[in-house]
């Protein structure tokens, strides 16, 4: 059975016990077994009211031990933290609007949108667009720098200023054309991409195919077919206001057959059959300066077929 302490020893004790916690002293499992005989003997007749009389009672004895001073200073902090709370939250603040600011003003770029007709946009280099219907223009805060890059979704067409030592690039859907100074139309309809030059020159690039160097009146175009690239030249016919497309040069890399078929047909106006089991081979070609006959007989060559001609039809067999 547990010793039963006087009231007074207790007190005592439990007021060591608190200096203690004050100056967070470790206290020991048995001074807490002590802490809670103290709460049990002093606390179990005490109602609410007298409870809380008692607490404010034993506080009050307890503020000799804080010096005004302490309290005070305790009160200061406090009210600093929350002066600096607020001064925080207006810094805070005024940096976000001032980063919007500064984002919106030298850094965010200029967005120019063509909704149901043609938009003319006069670029700060002495450039002008004119984007098409449904086409969007991404001009950068830092254009014009040494290299001149604009973004476009869409058709457009470009009067470059001309600069020998300041290319202009315009990065459209998966690829880009760069120019010193012309006048050229980017087309762009779902995979099909086109270049049409009108003056000057322009190289066009695109993922896994070469480099395509334009003259005015040619057309570079993927025919809507990755890795693929050909350019056509578009000279006025004789006596006609129309303009006749003839290939000169055709390039494709790593596409499946089919595909390059599709492409000789709709080039050339003819016909090519081949074995039904070679449709989805792929094809690494560069056909330069061939007429139709001898670009399918080099095709024929890398399948390692012959080839036999019918009217309009070229055959590929084995």
């Amino acid at each position: 059975m547990k010793k039963r302490l006087t009231y007074k020893n207790i007190e005592a004790f439990v007021f060591r016990l608190w200096e203690r916690e004050v100056s967070e002293d470790p206290i020991s499992e048995k001074e807490n077994e002590l802490l809670r005989q103290w709460k049990t003997l002093a606390e179990k007749d005490l109602d609410i009211v007298h409870l809380k009389e008692s607490r404010e009672r034993i506080l009050s004895g307890l503020e000799h031990f804080f010096p005004q001073k302490d309290i005070v200073s305790i009160q200061q902090v406090k009210s600093f933290k929350i002066h600096l709370y607020k001064i925080a939250a207006v810094i805070i603040l005024l940096l976000s609007l001032g980063g919007i600011f500064t984002y919106t003003m030298f850094i965010k770029p200029d967005i120019y949108l063509s909704k149901s007709e043609n938009r003319t946009v006069h670029l700060e280099d002495g450039s002008v667009v004119t984007l098409l219907p449904g086409a969007e223009l991404t001009v950068a805060k830092s254009f014009p720098a040494s290299t001149r890059v604009v973004d476009l979704k869409g058709d457009a067409i470009f009067s470059v200023a001309k600069s020998k030592t300041h290319p202009f690039i315009v990065r459209a859907d998966g690829f880009s054309t760069k120019v010193l100074g012309t006048v050229f139309k980017i087309s762009q309809s779902g995979k099909r991409k086109a270049v049409d030059l009108y003056e000057g020159k322009v190289a066009v690039s695109s993922p896994g195919v070469p480099v395509s160097f334009l003259k005015p009146n040619q057309k570079w175009t993927n025919f809507g077919i990755a890795h693929t690239t050909a350019v056509i030249s578009l000279k006025p016919a004789k006596n006609s206001p129309n303009k006749v497309p003839a290939i000169l040069s055709l390039s494709f890399n790593d596409v499946p057959l089919k595909e390059v078929v599709a492409v000789l047909e709709s080039s050339y106006n003819t016909k090519v059959l081949y074995p039904k089991e070679a449709e989805d081979k792929k094809i690494t070609a560069d056909f330069t300066g061939g007429t139709v006959a001898e670009n399918i007989e080099s095709l024929a060559f890398i399948l390692g077929l012959e080839v036999q001609k019918k009217e309009n039809t070229y055959i590929l067999k084995k």
